[in-house]
């Protein structure tokens, strides 16, 4: 992507390995969920993703082993694990239709910018700060809405802030992708088009 500075172009380092184990944790927390249902154990993996969500980006500008690749996995390891969570709580019945509908209306407009990028010269844009908040907003209210389904005492206490990081983050969500197509028209009206 250009103007990106990368510090390596290694593939096997440790921030990808955090990424690839989040995605190797995308079937699993399906069949936990849908399967035997046991949610306990899906929320465990849900926050095992979460920590190496953060551990990756901190490790690669730490380590300076930022990488082209774990620059495209990280934002696909995110935006998977958000659509298998959605999926699966949907599927139980714990979360709407509406609100995967809402969330996945997002993606696709988002994958509607590629082509666009692509005649620039970039694959994607850099993740903006927003973007990334709302990520974790999603990722972390997941396993509330999950033990909030329960009766245990402190269902209703999970429930409760499970959804209000969803709306919150349904929001931001929504809000970054305006600026992510804000960006892309202001480098379509400064770029040239490579042939």
């Amino acid at each position: 992507m250009p103007g990106t500075a990368y510090d390596t172009d290694r593939v096997l380092t440790l921030p990808n390995v955090l990424t690839l184990i989040r995605l190797l944790g995308v079937p699993l927390f399906l069949w936990l969920i849908l399967g035997p249902h046991a949610d306990g154990w899906a929320v465990v993996v849900l926050a095992i993703g979460g920590i190496t969500d953060f551990l990756d980006g901190y490790l690669a500008r730490s380590r300076h082993e930022i990488s082209r690749i774990g620059q495209m996995l990280d934002p696909v390891a995110d935006r998977t694990y958000i659509a298998a969570t959605l999926l699966g709580l949907a599927l139980r019945g714990i979360v709407p239709w509406w609100l995967v509908g809402i969330l996945v209306a997002r993606d696709v407009c988002m994958a509607l910018l590629i082509p666009v990028l692509k005649t620039r010269g970039y694959t994607s844009l850099p993740v903006h700060f927003l973007g990334k908040v709302a990520t974790f907003f999603l990722l972390y209210s997941f396993p509330g809405v999950l033990l909030g389904d329960g009766v245990w005492p402190g269902a209703m206490v999970c429930r409760v802030v499970g959804w209000a990081f969803v709306f919150w983050g349904t929001a931001l969500y929504w809000w970054a992708g305006f600026l992510y197509v804000r960006q892309t028209i202001a480098l379509v009206r400064g770029s040239r088009q490579i042939p």
